[in-house]
């Protein structure tokens, strides 16, 4: 296990076929390594388009199975350059169920587990309960050749539940694989309070928690105006956030990038010391949070 942890992220963008996104994705796996990465993440569903903007039955067909064809092809990948992938994808685990995934494979190329996303948001062209089995495999966390590692995906990224329970699971780094953009509608009135706030909850993750918190996003326009499609600017801006919250890194919002970005394991251990949020959590009082609310 390395002293620091050298993460990176594709920030992509999608095209229709999923042989040439795989392709693609080989490649800046490859050069991330070749740029010292040891943990490459992938945005989130980075095999195709975002095909949750409409409910179509016919978009099953894109789910395989995991262990499957991509994390076999990715696992090669993995052991040829020594990184771990995170590889976020569309799992078909069962006639009917379906879960939107993120593998983990480690620099031995053995597939150390995965993480079903718990939090599945059913929005105006995010239309992903129509597709996807919430998660049951709760929160874990993933030991790696370089590191103890957590992942949470997009919607998840707006829940302290969740990265609590990633981090007092160990990890060093959350990930959140991610496919947010703008309605092209509401851009104008609202897309930078949009961006802000989806920087600032994380980034408060980070602080909460004394972690680092990696978030990767898909960028470019999907959708088909002409066909009635109004579709969705992905909006980019991958950061990585240090345990303090300050963005020591961050992707444009209207290009593709691989973000490269040493962490530092060492900060969490002097921030979570000079800022003790675990050691005071009142752990005896906080039972009616299980409730859904506490009002009549």
């Amino acid at each position: 296990m390395s002293d620091t942890i050298v993460i990176g992220l594709l920030q992509s963008r999608c095209v229709g076929d999923a042989s040439q996104n795989l392709e693609h994705a080989i490649e800046k796996i490859r050069q991330a390594a070749r740029e010292g990465a040891h943990v490459v993440c992938t945005h989130e569903l980075f095999l195709g388009e975002y095909f949750c903007r409409t409910e179509d039955h016919a978009k099953f067909r894109f789910a395989e199975a995991i262990p499957g064809p991509t994390t076999d092809a990715l696992a090669t990948v993995a052991r040829e350059h020594r990184v771990v992938i995170l590889a976020s994808l569309f799992e078909r685990r069962a006639a009917g169920i379906y879960h939107n995934t993120c593998a983990v494979i480690d620099a031995d190329g053995s597939l150390v587990g995965s993480y079903r996303k718990m939090h599945i948001p059913d929005d105006p062209l995010y239309y992903e309960k129509f597709y996807f089995t919430p998660g049951d495999l709760g929160f874990p966390t993933f030991a790696t050749r370089y590191g103890r590692i957590g992942v949470q995906i997009c919607w998840d990224q707006w829940y302290p539940e969740g990265a609590r329970l990633v981090a007092l699971g160990g990890a060093q780094v959350i990930f959140y694989p991610t496919s947010i953009g703008w309605h092209p509608s509401e851009k104008a009135e609202f897309g930078a309070a949009q961006l802000e706030a989806w920087q600032t909850v994380q980034r408060g993750h980070a602080i909460a928690n004394g972690v680092y918190v990696a978030a990767v996003n898909r960028v470019g326009f999907e959708g088909n105006p002409a066909a009635g499609d109004t579709g969705i600017e992905f909006w980019g801006h991958s950061f990585v956030a240090d345990p303090f919250g300050r963005i020591v890194a961050e992707a444009p919002g209207d290009r593709e990038e691989i973000l490269i970005v040493e962490c530092d394991p060492a900060k969490s251990e002097d921030t979570r010391r000079n800022w003790p949020f675990l050691r005071d959590r009142r752990i005896d009082a906080y039972q009616p949070i299980l409730n859904r609310w506490l009002g009549k």
